[in-house]
């Protein structure tokens, strides 16, 4: 029992297929479409999924696209079903015991309810599961199809995934005597990673951010072993597949880079200013989607709707990671545009229809269901960002958004924020919190005993947000120790410093737009190391790990690359090349400075079929503790920049307000070396 034959790795084909087109072509065309064969291929037939594999079919397909592999309806395994004796059913489902019990309650006595069952797991399952199958003689005379799908996880993007593990923060980083959560956490997690890359069909040599605290004299947190802990059970579970999966490679194919929330804890709580980031933050969108009012059918009162912002949406597709200002800016451009050549849309704005001839009217009717798709599509961007910008004006994020960058790259201090406190006194209580924790994040010492409850009481914070900040603190990931209770985070500083920073400002260029000066830090894969002695970042990261010479000490890998194993086979130079500058009228908070840095939100769209085929292997990078918005943003950009496919993975993508919220979960303990297995 295995996946099918078929060699879904997207190297094997001429056309290079991304890691979303992938998945979804494994669940439609390897899943469904399979079980169209023999005596079932004009028989109707019931999709039937539990609970997570609902969410994966619904991350990855349409029920148009399921409709379309011969199947007329869904059901959830665990709700009062219909029989239906003359339908095939189509399982995925769970490789758990419970899932077993139901499905073989559905097909086994005299009357199933179902004529033939075609059963996928979407993970590998035991062997004592798969022997209570067989023992049962009715059931096997119906079975179409026995296979492990190892497909457990939720793209969220077309170089994006999360595996769902919502409470990854409250069980890897809370205190716990017993640390049962955490073990379990990470043996779903590493069981979910590890069928990505059954899907793909990769074999990835496996490094990941060492524990910075094994020696004999210091005490270590659970914590910092939670990046090896996890390479491990992912490494089990690829020894399984390169014995068990026809087809898997023997030998590595990309990479794995595991690390923390702990490498960047600005990233998750600043305010990212791009179209994308600006949604999800501002307008308390449900996952990706948005509701909003239409006009009523008739002329009655407004409806509302939901759309999902997601890759079939053009318009989103191309602004999504453009700033809001630019994408405002464009926008506008694009109805203006459309309606000045869109004769159909003249008619709507008031044009004189009298001087149009008859032969242009027929056009204008035949055009305008057309006419209709394009402007609903422009109009709803527009009513979003006009709703953006509103907010923005309302709530004075640009002055903040201005103070928080600046602490970030060490132009404003603390009297600043104590300033703003005093001046700004209607800025909202999760504002106020997320500024403390940047705040925390660059000046640590400012939040050692009653100087931080001051700055917290000033800000006027609620004993529950005031407990936030030092849970926040904690997430550093630093070894707590008796000599020394103050180095809480990931970063160090360098007292001796003029500027005390938290991002380094990248030579030689310029941002195109003001507020957009922050950056994650795996965006240092393209600049220089932050001002920070202990942490090599990502710069140097990604540049020797696509030359196989990253450090072995702090960044181990359970594999060494065999000696055939060439990294990138692309070794042509990074396209540098900056796009043209066009004059704009924009708003002084959001004035162009200089040149882009080559980087167009949607190039890698435009020219992903031919770019794809000429790139080196891919590089994974897994975030534990949840990825932001701007890190996805930035595997994009890296991706153009580095002419490697970057995919990144994570337990959950969070939104502030939601990375706030679970934090309300963490407080931090010490374990002793001896109680460490590992």
């Amino acid at each position: 029992m295995s996946m099918s034959d078929s060699d879904s790795s997207s190297y094997a084909g001429a056309d290079y297929k991304s890691f979303k087109q992938i998945s979804r072509e494994r669940l439609l065309h390897e899943m469904l479409r399979s079980a169209k064969t023999g005596d079932s291929k004009s028989t109707l037939k019931v999709l039937i999924m539990d609970k997570l594999t609902v969410k994966i079919m619904s991350h990855l397909c349409k029920m148009t696209d399921i409709n379309g592999e011969g199947v007329s309806l869904g059901e959830d395994l665990y709700k009062q079903r219909q029989p239906l004796p003359t339908w095939d059913a189509i399982y995925f489902i769970q490789p758990t015991r419970e899932n077993v019990i139901m499905f073989l309650s559905d097909m086994s006595g005299r009357t199933p309810l179902y004529r033939k069952a075609f059963v996928f797991f979407s993970s590998a399952i035991s062997k004592e599961l798969v022997m209570d199958i067989k023992k049962d003689m009715e059931v096997l005379t119906r079975l179409g199809a026995l296979r492990e799908m190892n497909l457990e996880y939720f793209p969220i993007d077309s170089q994006g995934f999360i595996t769902n593990n919502e409470r990854a923060l409250e069980e890897l980083f809370g205190d716990e005597e017993n640390n049962h959560k955490g073990v379990t956490c990470l043996n779903v997690m590493a069981k979910r990673i590890a069928t990505v890359f059954a899907s793909l069909r990769e074999f990835p040599s496996v490094r990941f951010r060492a524990a910075k605290s094994l020696d004999a004299t210091t005490m270590t947190t659970f914590q910092d072993l939670i990046p090896t802990k996890l390479a491990a059970g992912i490494w089990d579970c690829l020894v399984k597949y390169k014995k068990s999966i026809p087809n898997f490679p023997q030998t590595e194919t990309c990479e794995l880079l595991i690390l923390d929330r702990s490498i960047d804890q600005i990233a998750p709580v600043i305010h990212e200013w791009t179209y994308d980031a600006m949604c999800h933050d501002l307008l308390n969108m449900e996952g990706n989607k948005y509701v909003h009012e239409v006009p009523g059918k008739s002329g009655g009162p407004a409806e509302r709707k939901e759309v999902l912002l997601e890759d079939h949406d053009p318009v989103w597709l191309e602004l999504r990671h453009a700033h809001i200002a630019d994408a405002s800016e464009r926008l506008h451009e694009k109805m203006t545009n459309f309606i000045s050549k869109n004769k159909a849309a003249q008619i709507q704005h008031g044009s004189n229809s009298s001087e149009m001839s008859t032969r242009d009217i027929q056009t204008i009717v035949q055009a305008l269901p057309q006419y209709s798709e394009q402007i609903d599509k422009l109009s709803l961007h527009v009513e979003i960002a006009g709703k953006i910008n509103r907010i923005i004006r309302e709530s004075g994020l640009r002055e903040l958004g201005q103070l928080e960058q600046d602490l970030v790259f060490g132009d404003a201090t603390t009297k600043d924020v104590i300033k703003f406190f005093t001046m700004k006194e209607d800025i909202t209580h999760e504002n106020k919190l997320r500024l403390l924790m940047i705040l925390a994040s660059v000046y640590p010492e400012k939040f050692e005993g009653e100087k931080g409850q001051n700055l917290m009481r000033l800000a006027k914070l609620t004993e529950e947000d005031m407990n936030i900040v030092p849970n926040f603190r904690m997430l550093g990931g630093q070894p707590v120790t008796k000599k020394s209770l103050t180095a809480a985070f990931g970063l160090k500083f360098d007292i001796h410093k003029k500027k005390h920073a938290a991002r380094k400002e990248r030579p030689g260029e310029e941002e195109k737009w003001q507020l957009s000066r922050f950056y994650p830090i795996i965006e240092e894969s393209l600049y220089d190391v932050l001002v920070c002695d202990e942490w090599m970042f990502i710069q140097e990261l990604l540049e020797k790990l696509m030359k196989n010479e990253l450090s072995k000490e702090d960044y181990p890998c359970l594999n060494d690359p065999s000696p055939s194993y060439q990294g990138s086979p692309f070794s042509g130079p990074v396209n540098q090349n900056p796009h043209s500058m066009r004059s704009r009228r924009t708003p002084t908070w959001a004035r162009p400075q200089g040149s882009e840095d080559g980087y167009s939100s949607d190039s890698v769209l435009r020219h992903a079929s031919s770019d794809f085929r000429r790139m080196g292997q891919r590089i994974f990078l897994f975030i534990v503790g949840g990825a932001t918005r701007s890190e996805l943003r930035v595997c994009h950009k890296l991706t153009e920049k580095l002419k490697r496919e970057i995919i990144l993975g994570s337990s959950s993508i969070d939104d502030p307000s939601q990375f706030i919220t679970k934090l309300k979960t963490i407080t931090t303990h010490e374990i002793s070396l001896d109680d460490i297995q590992i």
